[in-house]
């Protein structure tokens, strides 16, 4: 971990470095400065670490003056012999508030949240990664085998016009309106399609994009899906889903 410490007081600043080896001789100290004007050029600079710690006042003024210049999302250690300032401090990007003389106890304290909540944002990231890749890597169904008669086919997703439920069946229906009972659920289906091109509108039907011909307004903020092969009711879209359903179809 690399960090500035931003301290008009060289005893002070020593004597917080000395706390900081004993706590975790791993973090650097990459720079020390003693002015609000040293600490602009610093962050204008580019120059990258993990931690600021931070005197309230400074050589040259009050150290709040340095975020009138700079956006930092930097995460910062106050230290300061006045305890007036702690609410301002906390709208900045505040880990902890240390009044001098600062304790290792205290410093020690400060630097474990940190961690934590660092390994709280990598875990975040990681899952969202992970959820990320399957989601790429996922392989949805673009066939399905049906029975006609004694024989098997194979229908391809872009031929199916919707799939629906019917007296506890699961039926696909192909753009030709012929109807085939599958064996999966609705709720299987919308784990194996691809979401680009299938949704469910209902409880009762999953349709597929290049069957929407046209969409109405209808009765208590629902939608009306308009396709030759939907029923008059099994082509409403549920109002609960109305949102999600526009979202889909700007996709």
């Amino acid at each position: 971990m690399k960090v500035v410490i931003i301290e008009d007081e060289k005893l002070s600043a020593e004597h917080l470095t000395l706390l900081i080896q004993k706590i975790d001789s791993s973090i650097e100290v990459v720079n020390y400065i003693d002015t609000v004007k040293g600490a602009i050029a610093f962050f204008k600079s580019g120059t990258l670490v993990d931690l600021i710690f931070l005197d309230i006042h400074l050589a040259d003024g009050n150290s709040f003056e340095i975020f009138k210049e700079i956006q930092t999302e930097i995460p910062i250690i106050f230290t300061t012999a006045f305890d007036s300032y702690a609410i301002q401090a906390f709208k900045q990007n505040s880990i902890d508030y240390l009044l001098k003389p600062i304790s290792l106890q205290d410093l020690q304290f400060a630097i474990e949240k940190l961690k934590k909540r660092n390994l709280t944002i990598d875990n975040n990231i990681l899952e969202n990664l992970t959820n990320a890749y399957k989601q790429l890597s996922k392989q949805y169904k673009n066939r399905f085998l049906v029975k006609m008669g004694q024989s098997i086919k194979a229908i391809q997703t872009e031929e199916i016009h919707h799939f629906e439920t019917q007296d506890g069946l699961t039926l696909l229906v192909n753009k030709k309106g012929n109807k085939y009972s599958v064996d999966y659920t609705l709720e299987k289906l919308e784990e194996i399609l691809e979401p680009k091109n299938f949704f469910r509108i209902n409880r009762k039907i999953i349709i597929n994009i290049q069957s929407i011909e046209k969409v109405d307004t209808y009765f208590n903020s629902r939608l009306a899906i308009n396709s030759k092969l939907l029923e008059e009711e099994s082509r409403i879209v549920s109002r609960e889903r109305v949102n999600d359903f526009k979202q889909w179809l700007d996709n």
